[in-house]
């Protein structure tokens, strides 16, 4: 172990620095993870309970620090409970993230099968926007490049169609069962419809409802693009990693969708959902005289 400098009896290493950084790191996560959500003052609570055990314990308060120990044991499985849709989300956010969680590469390591383009033809899915947004009907769809998401397909109904513009617009009309709820798309293919999807726990500026706070969960839990019809507007929006573009013109969603389909990184075309939520306060704050 190198030693690199001491701070009074404290020998400080390498190891002890890459230590302190990577717990530095986890803790930020964790925080950004809990951020905007009541989780986060649970999570504040619990931390001041085990430092209040450290004190204790330290003044050597026997019976609080045997009361606050049994607490504390009891606490960490409390936690688990508690926590459980955070844990869950924070092991969605690394799976998504593994190079692991991608099918394609799994078949090629098992079976050394040559990868394939998962782009398809985009025409009906544009001309279903096209149609949608010019009616007012909202619309909710999930395009994947990389797996079935099986998992949400099966809480919907099974199609497995080819994609097109009657087929879509036949899924979202008004009068349609299936209309409640997200279509998924994956290789050419609506693979399920009436699905439902995880909702966003993050503040979201009010200007986007029930379907963009859809869209936004779905895509922070998934390497989906996810394609929302507003029905109040007609405005078309794209939603990915958690952030969201909005009003996007036809010949827009079509460049963005063919890029995602053909493995382009469009990540940094994306703005933070709180981009929006500022510019509207922008646009009603009064002009001083």
């Amino acid at each position: 172990m190198t030693l690199l400098f001491k701070i009074g009896f404290l020998e400080i290493s390498i190891v002890n620095i890459i230590d302190i950084t990577l717990v530095s790191v986890l803790l930020y996560q964790v925080y950004k993870l809990l951020r905007g959500s009541v989780a986060i003052k649970i999570f504040l609570g619990f931390l001041s309970i085990y430092l209040v055990y450290l004190m204790v314990s330290a003044l050597r308060m026997e019976l609080l620090s045997i009361i606050l120990g049994q607490f504390m044991g009891v606490g960490v499985i409390a936690a688990i409970i508690i926590f459980a849709p955070e844990i869950r989300k924070f092991l969605l956010i690394i799976g998504r993230t593994s190079f692991l969680s991608n099918e394609n590469f799994l078949q090629e390591l098992l079976f050394w099968r040559k990868r394939e383009t998962q782009a398809f033809n985009i025409n009906p899915l544009i001309e279903a926007s096209k149609s949608l947004s010019g009616t007012n009907t909202g619309a909710l769809m999930v395009i994947s490049r990389n797996s079935e998401l099986k998992f949400y397909a099966e809480s919907g109904d099974i199609l497995d169609a080819q994609v097109s513009k009657r087929l879509l617009v036949s899924i979202f009309n008004k009068y349609s069962p299936l209309h409640d709820g997200a279509a998924i798309i994956y290789n050419g293919k609506v693979k399920a419809a009436r699905c439902i999807l995880p909702v966003t726990e993050r503040d979201v500026p009010a200007q986007f409802g029930l379907r963009h706070r859809a869209a936004i969960g779905m895509s922070e839990a998934t390497d989906t693009l996810v394609l929302i019809v507003s029905e109040e507007t007609g405005q078309v929006s794209l939603s990915k990693n958690g952030k969201i573009l909005h009003n996007l013109s036809f010949q827009e969603l079509r460049e963005m969708i063919n890029d995602y389909l053909t493995g382009v990184d469009i990540d940094e075309k994306f703005e933070p959902i709180s981009i929006y939520e500022r510019s509207k306060l922008k646009k009603i704050t009064p002009t001083s005289a």
